[in-house]
């Protein structure tokens, strides 16, 4: 059975719309393990202008039921969150560690207000920390997604796309190098985003967000580390 909980939090206006929190049960066939499942994040992780079936993380869910787990998936993320307030977020949150499943993606809102990358990678770096200590301490529980390219989106049409294409791969560096520093999943789904600019079906009616479809793509990269994961 998967119990998908969106933990309420305070509305932080910026970058778009904020998202809403819920908790829906769907019941499915007789699974042979559970998973508890938290997917950190901002509006890329809520899944911002999609349905909720579309948002990746239920997707994945989904696909990991399909391998015969439960799945118990807890969401903490806002649209328009930072690192910061990713934690503050997290700070105002009832999680009950341990988790099986940890995921982490977080960045894009650093980049588009201007942060230093300085500053990414030492609240990113913490954030990681503690995404591993969610997991029991075990870093092959945790995976990291890297932040998808807006540069190529509607949305941002007359700014310049190359500078933010630039400062999107300075964010993914980072995270990379600290994904790989402490041993935990990378998956980069970054080039696949870019093909969004010839394919305005993986683009959600808002003129930026990925649609359900972008989404479904992210996760066939992202199940394969998810599966590998100790059950």
């Amino acid at each position: 059975m998967r119990t998908l909980q969106l933990l309420p939090l305070l509305t932080l206006g910026s970058f778009l719309l904020t998202a809403c929190s819920d908790t829906n049960t769907h019941p499915t066939s007789a699974p042979s393990t559970t998973i508890r499942y938290l997917a950190l994040g901002d509006s890329y992780t809520i899944g911002e202008s999609v349905a909720e079936s579309e948002r990746w993380p239920v997707q994945l869910s989904a696909e990991l039921e399909k391998q015969g787990h439960s799945i118990e998936l807890t969401i903490i993320a806002r649209t328009g969150w930072t690192t910061d307030e990713l934690w503050n977020g997290i700070q105002q949150s009832s999680i009950t560690p341990p988790y099986g499943l940890v995921s982490l993606l977080i960045g894009v809102n650093n980049q588009y207000r201007g942060r230093p990358v300085e500053e990414y990678r030492e609240q990113f770096r913490f954030l990681l920390e503690q995404a591993i200590q969610y997991a029991g301490g075990n870093p092959k529980r945790v995976f990291v997604v890297s932040i998808p390219d807006w540069g190529v989106t509607p949305f941002a049409s007359g700014r310049d796309q190359s500078r933010i294409t630039a400062e999107i791969d300075a964010f993914n560096t980072i995270n990379r190098e600290e994904a790989q520093a402490t041993g935990v999943g990378y998956v980069d789904i970054t080039p696949y985003s870019r093909t969004a600019q010839s394919d305005l079906s993986l683009i959600a009616p808002d003129g930026l967000h990925p649609s359900g479809k972008m989404y479904a793509g992210w996760v066939e990269r992202i199940l394969p580390v998810a599966l590998e994961a100790p059950k």
